[in-house]
């Protein structure tokens, strides 16, 4: 197994860089590299100019408007991307629901959502997660009720990230309660959420922001011409997108960009007239970290390679997972070190207001406290850790 780029792969590294460098909008740019929380229309209008590039569907095949580019191609094309500040693209559609379409869906499914995904012109959501029913998904209640050529859909999901921005929903749902396993009586709608009898309510996180939202269902009217697959075999097509979000949680991109953002924070900040970085305890944990990185980095790549010779990701995506969220909320622990009480005043509205202008601490602190925050989430979403250590108990060890 070779890891080294070739130098074909190089070259098409320095066309990523320069692109992007050339068009990422500096207001998107800044954002990014300060923790500033990114709005609905950046995240638009970024897709849509990868899109108008013919770069929008990175990890698509070309059948069905993707760039068609190798599994190396993608990786470099994410790196270089979160490295240049690019914010991350909109992965419920692109990442999650797009390949479960593209893998399960009809012609005509794949034709209706497949070229508006790429394009940006709607937002999806993802409705797994129940109150009672988050990493044991298949305990799930929410009902579809078979009427005529509808379902009737009842029920509620929570945690549902941007679901107030969505055009979409892909939903995991009951269709046969009376199935002698839990997984074998759960469908895989797409739910327009514009229907009526759906609310959508906001959750507030601890750091004053509105990403996530408890959605519910009331008699809500689906076609049935939106059932993915079949009928009581949506645990399977789960099964496959959980797969890919486990593979793009790792971040390794992203998490290189936030080590190198962490660096310039340590040489700004000082302890006793020094800067923070000559400090031998925090130099240490910061290699440590930068170990940690580089390993999960190896590990990315090595599946990488498995797809590159055709074989499907195994239970190794859990060691992604594992690692690559810890590896992204040590991150942030590490930054707060070094701020210490700056980080303190984290709401973003003031930085969105332009409070930082006036700050009485460093304004690259400002964020540290809400990042922080809000990162404690990563090792619950996509699976839980400890879920993700059962997995590989059972199936790599074989206990």
């Amino acid at each position: 197994m070779d890891l080294q780029f070739s130098p074909e792969h190089e070259r098409f590294r320095d066309e990523v860089r320069e692109f992007v460098a050339s068009h990422l909008p500096e207001s998107i740019r800044w954002k990014v590299n300060n923790g500033v929380a990114i709005a609905r229309d950046d995240y638009i209008d970024w897709q849509k100019l990868l899109h108008s590039k013919g770069w929008a569907g990175v990890s698509w095949p070309s059948q069905f408007g993707g760039t068609g580019w190798d599994p190396i191609r993608q990786y470099i094309f994410e790196e270089e991307h979160a490295a240049a500040g690019g914010p991350r693209l909109l992965s419920f559609g692109l990442k999650m629901v797009g390949p479960v379409i593209m893998a399960f869906g009809s012609a005509e499914q794949q034709a209706r959502y497949l070229p508006k995904i790429l394009s940006a012109d709607e937002w999806w959501c993802q409705g797994y997660s129940e109150p009672g029913a988050g990493s044991d998904l298949a305990s799930l209640k929410t009902s579809a009720v078979r009427d005529g050529d509808y379902y009737l859909v009842n029920g509620q999901k929570t945690w549902t990230t941007l679901g107030h921005y969505a055009d979409w929903m892909f939903c995991l749902v009951r269709t046969d309660p009376q199935a002698n396993k839990p997984q074998q009586g759960i469908s895989f709608l797409l739910i327009d959420m514009k229907s009526p009898g759906i609310t959508v309510r906001p959750i507030i996180l601890m750091d004053g922001t509105h990403e996530v939202n408890e959605v519910f269902f009331d008699n809500v009217r689906v076609p049935r011409s939106n059932l993915i697959g079949e009928e009581n075999r949506g645990w399977t097509y789960a099964k496959y997108l959980l797969g890919h979000e486990r593979t793009n949680i790792a971040g390794v991109g992203i998490s290189k960009r936030e080590l190198a953002r962490l660096k310039r924070i340590a040489s700004r900040e000082t302890r006793h007239g020094k800067p923070l970085l000559s400090d031998p305890l925090f130099s240490a944990k910061l290699a440590c970290l930068e170990a940690e990185l580089m390993a999960l980095e190896i590990t990315n790549l090595r599946v990488l390679a498995a797809e590159v010779e055709k074989r499907s990701p195994g239970p190794e995506v859990s060691i992604l997972k594992i690692k690559g969220s810890e590896i992204q909320q040590l991150l942030t622990e590490l930054m707060m070190l070094a701020v210490g009480s700056a980080a303190i005043p984290f709401q973003r509205d003031w930085i969105n207001a332009g409070w930082q202008a006036q700050a009485p601490v460093s304004p690259w602190a400002i964020p540290l406290g809400a990042a922080y925050l809000n990162m404690r989430k990563t090792t619950i979403y996509g699976g839980s850790n400890e879920i993700q250590r059962n997995i590989i108990s059972q199936m790599v060890l074989g206990l």
